[in-house]
Formats: C-alpha cells, structure tokens, sequence
C-alpha cells in the first residue's frame, strides 16, 4: 500500500488497519480494568451480597406495612402541612423571581456591553449555582431554627443564581427589531425596554419562573425532612416511628399534588408558548 493512501486510510479508521489480536488485547485489557474499578467501588461502598439481601428483605416488610394507606386520624394536620409545602415552594419562587430579575439584566450582554463586569458576573453566579437548597436548608435551619422560613429562604437562595441566568439569556436572545423600532421613534431609555424588550421578555420569564415553581413543590418536601417544616416534617416523623401505613398515604397525597401542579403549570406554560 502505497505511504499516502496508508496514512489516509489510518486517518480515517485507525483501528482497521491494527492487527485483531491487538484489537483484543486492548479491548481484554480494557475490560478487566473496568472489572477491577467496579469491585473496588463496590469494597469501598460495603456492597456485601448478604447485606443488599437483608436490606431489600426488610424494604419489603416495610412496604407490606404500607398497605392500606391510613391517615391515622391526622388528616387535618397532614393537609395543613401540604399547604405548607406549597406556600414555601410559591414564596420561594416568588423571591427568587423578583430578585433575579435585576440581576438577569445585569448579566444580559445586550444590556450590559462591558465585557470584564459581564464575565465576573456570571462567574459569579455560577459559582452559587452550584450549592443545591437542600445545603442551603441545612445551614438556615441551624441559623433561623426549625421551621418554613428557613426552607423558604433556601428555596430562594438555590433558585436566584440559576433564573437570574436564564433571564439574562432570555434578554439576549430578544428580537432587536421592535426594540430599534421604539428607539427609531425618540423613545427613552425605560420607555424602550417597557415597550420593546418586556413584551418578548415577559412569557418567557413566566414560563421559567412557572417551572421552577414545579421543582420548587418536589424540594421543598425534601427540605422538610431536614426541619424546613411542610410535608416533608411530617414524613420524617412517621418514618421515625415506624407507621409506615400514614408514610404510605402521605406519598400518595404528595404524588397526586406534584402531578396536579405539574398539570397545570404545563397548561399554562404552553398558552404562554
């Protein structure tokens, strides 16, 4: 085979041109490898045969406890609790909203053009994108105590950083055509952004802000567990005592209200569209 069809043909397969025994050799080497690194997981993680069979057998005696579903005379106290979890989840979200807002402005290329301040910005809330509610939760309920506060406040501080991104990308990709349309006109500086730049902006903002809410109702039961009050305190508590039949009912009631608001969230984000 001629030197350049030789390097032609190595550029665009290398491995066909590679003796088979090689080819195993690797693929042999390779595999055994990915072998050693899982057993040394599963050492390391204490993932003994004999214990997984011991713990799937008692997850299934806790699971035979949960049926039927009781309340076990706490109905009220249960709902109340739903209604808790949902009032953190909407006033979270709300916060958060309401202070990404400047700050997604902020951060939008479009409206802010200096390139030094835009880049630290975004660094700078990407780095607190990265701490999730639930450590937020535990940090606020060592401050504040137990309660929603704490868990509305961590709901707020996960959510601001990642919508303040998402509205700043929002505005970016705002058509310039009606908003060079209503300056064109003599328009002022607010009177541009109220008429050219909100009426893209705003679905799309809503939309976003709908759909953390969504998220906002699933963490927030999670934030309960650490002592954030809501759905989540109650679970924690029955868990604690072993009444696996109201765990069993207060999950399903918990499904069934995450389905609902995710049902209607999606209807009105899609008339939003």
């Amino acid at each position: 085979m001629p030197r350049q069809a030789y390097d032609q043909a190595l550029a665009i397969a290398p491995d066909a041109l590679r003796a088979p025994w090689t080819r195993r050799a690797r693929d042999a080497v390779l595999l055994i490898l990915a072998l050693a690194a899982l057993v040394g997981m599963a050492i390391d993680l204490e993932l003994a045969p004999g214990a997984l069979m011991a713990g799937f057998s008692k997850l299934g005696r806790f699971l035979g406890e949960m049926v039927p579903p009781s309340t076990g005379g706490q109905s009220v106290r249960i709902l109340k609790a739903l209604a808790e979890t949902f009032a953190m989840a909407f006033a979270g979200t709300v916060i958060a909203a309401v202070a990404a807002l400047p700050l997604g402005v902020i951060g939008a290329k479009t409206v802010v053009s200096n390139a030094a301040l835009h880049f630290a910005f975004r660094r700078f809330l990407d780095i607190f994108r990265g701490v999730p509610a639930l450590v937020w939760a535990l940090i606020l309920v060592s401050a504040f105590g137990l309660g929603p506060f704490a868990g509305v406040v961590a709901l707020a501080l996960a959510d601001i950083p990642n919508l303040a991104k998402l509205f700043s990308e929002a505005l970016e990709n705002s058509d310039p055509k009606p908003i060079e349309g209503v300056r064109s006109a003599g328009a002022s500086p607010l009177a541009v952004m109220r008429f050219g730049l909100a009426p893209q902006f705003a679905p799309v903002a809503t939309s976003q802000t709908l759909f953390f809410l969504e998220g906002n109702f699933r963490n927030a039961g999670v934030l309960g567990i650490v002592g954030a009050g809501g759905i989540g305190f109650e679970l924690d508590e029955r868990i604690r005592i072993f009444a696996f039949d109201e765990v069993a009912f207060i999950i399903l009631l918990y499904m069934i209200a995450v389905a609902g608001l995710d049902t209607l969230s999606r209807a009105l984000r899609n008339r939003l569209a």
